[in-house]
């Protein structure tokens, strides 16, 4: 079978979304490309975002490909999945391109794996997989809607009803393949995340060294995927970072959602020439595993502090094994040796305006960036959603924009415009995206 793997053409303007905004390589698709080559298929990757595509050239493209199963993410990136775009404009605007056209359509990412009924109402979608794609993408190799009752973690429509077989998919991470991205592929993705010493000349890739996190912070939306931590066999990551140097990769970026002092994989970095940046959080480091850091090639670490207070960590479920002072100094002495330090703040509504702005100040004199807190975004598939107003349903998107509305109306150093109610975005895309079709 012929399976089109499609990225939408992403655009931001007011939206809520404070994630980067560039291009960054598909990795859950390079995943689901690999199983499903070996399982014989045939796979096309379509990144419009990278190329730019308009929709009638995404439209042609999917055309002249011909596929059975055409596979929509509502995510810009893996990496961002836990702070995705709440509204779903660009994936509207992609299947409605090429809603007409005989194959299964099929829907993943952060939305279906939360509130997948009404993302599959929304996007008037065949299926929609609940929760982590990759291991699920190549089970469905038959069009017959009587079969789809015996894969796990989707949900799908047959006729005038919806069917809902399991929970969220969590992939085995021993299992899942290395990404062996071509040179062609990776040329054509420069953008170095979360990189600010670097010239453009050099290239930039990302990898995935473990998936999920072992903590339970309350903004966090993993509930429903890339939630339990696990490891890739160090063997399989290496391989796929040793593909990306040898193709002229020079910095990474681990999209790990939290990057642990791993002593085998940092001492095997120190080995390879490569630069590389992840997010972790402070207190998991100490002098001795931060010089280690510094050895292995890092030169850009976002740290999460959240809160400067006890009560504000207690408040967001982040109690640090150190105290801020322990944690501030950890910063500081990282500086001295990582080119870029980043401590990030969210507004807990607990620390004092003064204590923060004078703690920023303190940070900034040796050269560590901290952001002015910005605000919580309660998620749905959060601990925050579930505690303001239970399990997601069908209005949970929009009641959680409303809400972030209504509460916040200054804009932090993260975001760059005003943003429009979710569900007017959706509505004007639909409009828009018709328009376009019919002229």
């Amino acid at each position: 079978m012929k399976f089109a793997l499609i990225n939408p053409h992403w655009s931001f303007k007011g939206s809520i979304y404070f994630g980067c905004r560039e291009p960054h390589l598909p990795i859950e698709y390079g995943y689901a490309k690999t199983l499903l080559e070996k399982k014989k298929h045939e796979v096309l990757i379509i990144d419009c975002h990278r190329e730019n595509l308009s929709v009638m050239e995404l439209r042609n493209k999917v055309i002249t490909f011909n596929p059975d199963y055409i596979v929509i993410t509502t995510a810009p990136t893996y990496l961002y999945w836990r702070c995705t775009p709440p509204e779903l404009t660009a994936p509207i605007e992609t299947i409605e391109a090429i809603k007409d056209l005989d194959c299964i359509k099929v829907i993943v990412g952060p939305h279906g794996s939360v509130t997948p009924v009404t993302t599959l109402r929304k996007l008037g979608a065949d299926i929609v997989i609940i929760g982590e794609c990759e291991e699920i993408i190549p089970l469905l190799n038959d069009k017959n809607r009587n079969k789809w009752k015996d894969i796990h973690s989707i949900c799908y429509k047959d006729r005038d009803q919806i069917f809902v077989t399991g929970g969220p998919h969590a992939s085995n991470m021993s299992l899942l393949p290395p990404i062996i991205w071509s040179k062609a592929t990776l040329d054509q993705y420069r953008h170095q995340h979360h990189r600010f010493d670097s010239n453009e000349s050099s290239s930039g890739a990302e990898l995935e060294g473990s998936r999920g996190c072992p903590y339970n912070c309350l903004f966090c939306a993993k509930d429903n995927f890339r939630n339990r931590y696990r490891k890739r066999p160090l063997t399989i990551v290496l391989k796929e970072l040793d593909n990306l140097i040898n193709n002229g990769i020079e910095y990474i970026y681990f999209i790990d959602e939290i990057f642990l002092p791993d002593k085998e994989l940092l001492s095997a970095l120190i080995e390879r020439n490569i630069k590389f940046g992840m997010q972790t959080r402070i207190d998991l480091w100490n002098r001795q595993t931060i010089d280690l850091l510094n050895r292995a090639g890092c030169i850009s670490m976002e740290a999460g502090i959240e809160s400067i207070s006890e009560k504000g960590q207690l408040m967001i479920n982040k109690q640090y094994i150190i105290s801020t002072e322990q944690a501030t100094e950890y910063l500081i002495y990282a500086k001295k040796r990582i080119p870029f330090v980043q401590a990030t703040l969210i507004d807990s509504r607990l620390d004092s305006q003064e204590a923060i702005e004078n703690w920023r100040q303190y940070l900034q004199h040796f050269g560590v960036w901290a952001n002015k807190p910005y605000p919580l975004f309660p998620y749905p598939g959060s601990a925050e959603y579930a505690k303001m107003w239970g399990d997601p349903d069908m209005q949970a998107w929009e009641r959680a924009q409303e809400y972030y509305h209504n509460t916040y109306t200054e804009f932090n150093d993260l975001q760059e415009e005003h943003f429009l109610h979710l569900s007017e975005r959706e509505v004007r895309s639909i409009h828009e995206q018709r328009m376009r079709i019919t002229n």
